[in-house]
């Protein structure tokens, strides 16, 4: 059975990874996450009992605490989605992007170095260090194309240029150090356990509520949308069968504009909980001054991933986006002890310094 140490195991696509790995069966998991305002305990709540996680709070950044981690449980990957991820975060307060996706993602590329270092040859062999990055690094695309593998970096925003700086790190561990690395670069998720400051879960709680729905600028901002189980399926097949130093897009082919995207929610919404009054939830919808520096399309070309290790979505948005609909409905329980007072859905990265 192998043991993975997976890092921001309590986050939206940690979470999703840790529950979907642990029920697919044959894996242990070490789960480290600092449980910041976006690491959640109630995600891991299906797991209590389960010989197969352990939790322990700490930080990448802290190397005495990965070290012990390292040297306790032997882990033959480690599985890196410890990040601050939100744009609009970044943007009110950079620094602690940078302390965490870039010094942090170094502090444990120094100590799981040391650790593969130290393998006897054949575990050695089999090691792989697996970070999971973002499409938004390749910057903004134009009304045709898709990212590539060999797309040049362009971040536009304070938490892109952090993920971007990560990459670039894990890039050069491999290099010069010859780490047995891989990165993934992936599209807008969305899906179960996701918090509630982005656009789908935000829209969702809004609308619910019979609130205003904020669409920044015209709405034509256009993502590629990614079921989280399918993103978590890939970074699966990544790690069984990429090969060290290379990198691997991930998209689920479901490009829409966010204003497509408010209105599907809308529409499944007024179907299953109409409002009291009888309004429809489209007329919720308000158009408010958009996020500085607002990339206007993303696209991932996923074919190297499709083509060298047998990887497609098998959710299209309409029917990801009706399974999230539905598991936001059955469980606002978990929305409610997530809004817990220190986020309530405001707006947040208004300021462009």
């Amino acid at each position: 059975m192998k043991t993975l140490l997976v890092t921001g195991g309590a986050g939206f696509i940690g979470g999703n990874f840790v529950l979907d790995a642990l029920a697919r069966g044959g894996v242990r998991i070490i789960n480290l996450d600092v449980l910041t305002y976006a690491g959640n305990p109630d995600t891991l709540g299906p797991l209590e009992g389960n010989p197969g996680h352990t939790f322990a709070k700490g930080d990448i950044g802290d190397a005495g605490c990965v070290n012990a981690l390292l040297s306790a449980h032997q882990p033959d990957a480690v599985v890196n989605f410890a990040a601050e991820s939100h744009v609009d975060r970044s943007i009110d307060g950079p620094a602690a992007f940078v302390q965490t996706n870039v010094v942090g993602t170094l502090t444990l590329l120094e100590c799981v170095l040391a650790y593969w270092r130290g393998l006897p040859a054949d575990r050695r062999e089999g090691f792989r260090f697996l970070h999971v990055s973002t499409d938004e690094v390749y910057g903004s695309l134009g009304a045709s194309g898709r990212f590539s593998e060999q797309s040049p970096y362009r971040p536009n925003s304070p938490y892109s240029a952090s993920k971007a700086a990560s990459d670039h790190l894990v890039r050069a561990f491999h290099h010069t150090y010859g780490l047995p690395t891989l990165t993934t670069n992936c599209s807008n998720n969305y899906g179960p356990y996701q918090f509630p400051e982005k656009l789908i879960p935000l829209i969702i709680q809004k609308a619910l509520a019979g609130e205003p729905l904020p669409v920044y600028g015209d709405g034509r901002n256009v993502r590629d949308w990614l079921y989280v189980l399918d993103h978590c399926a890939a970074i699966t097949r990544v790690l069984e069968d990429g090969q060290p130093g290379e990198v691997y897009n991930i998209g689920g082919d479901a490009e829409r504009e966010n204003i497509h995207v408010v209105k599907t929610i809308c529409a499944h919404l007024d179907a299953r909980r109409p409002l009291a009054d009888g309004r429809a939830r489209e007329s919720l919808i308000t158009y408010v001054t958009d996020r500085p520096g607002h990339d206007r399309r993303y696209a991932i070309d996923a074919s190297r991933i499709r083509e060298e290790l047998g990887w497609r979505p098998s959710e299209s948005f309409e029917t990801g986006i009706a399974r999230t609909i539905d598991w936001y409905l059955d469980n606002q329980a978990w929305v409610r002890r997530v809004l817990d007072g220190s986020y309530r859905m405001e707006r947040l990265g208004e300021c462009a310094a």
